[in-house]
């Protein structure tokens, strides 16, 4: 989180890179940036393993694509819930994961939005139809109940803070 795409500020590469040395685990960084690009190769050298830039960010979104392929790392592609799904149709089959933000991005312990199903179902209807290998992916407002109902509509990917942490 960069202050302007979103309100807050959130962790940078270096947090990435002290964490590389002490796992295995893929790291995957959600990047709710205004200027993504400025950060791509930073994250990248620090050991993230796949990159999630916003379909919001327009005409910034191919090229952005096109440079985390570059750098030998994994593409995620963010839609926020007020956007139309139909924008990120042209992009599926250059992504290996798509993000859909069920609550609006930036801040945690927000309750999800029901409204956002219908675009999960729309995405695993997309890859099922295209034959696509793209995972799709939920955050926000992610409990026990809500994974569920996430789930039935074919997410297979799940963000969740608050609803574990909280716990």
């Amino acid at each position: 989180m960069d202050g302007h795409f979103v309100p807050n500020i959130s962790f940078g590469p270096e947090v990435v890179r002290v964490l590389r040395p002490l796992t295995k685990m893929f790291l995957d960084v959600h990047l709710m940036c205004t200027q993504p690009e400025i950060l791509l190769e930073s994250f990248a050298k620090a050991g993230a393993d796949r990159m999630t830039v916003h379909v919001e960010l327009g005409e910034q979104v191919n090229p952005l694509i096109w440079k985390i392929k570059s750098l030998g790392k994994k593409v995620g592609l963010a839609i926020n819930p007020p956007t139309s799904i139909g924008l990120v149709q042209p992009y599926l089959e250059k992504i290996d994961l798509l993000l859909i933000m069920t609550v609006n991005p930036g801040f945690g312990g927000q309750p999800f939005i029901f409204e956002t199903l219908p675009k999960v179902q729309q995405a695993h209807v997309w890859r099922e139809e295209k034959q696509l290998n793209y995972r799709i992916e939920v955050d926000g407002g992610i409990n026990f109940a809500t994974a569920t109902e996430c789930a039935r509509a074919g997410a297979d990917v799940f963000v969740s803070g608050t609803g574990l942490y909280g716990q």
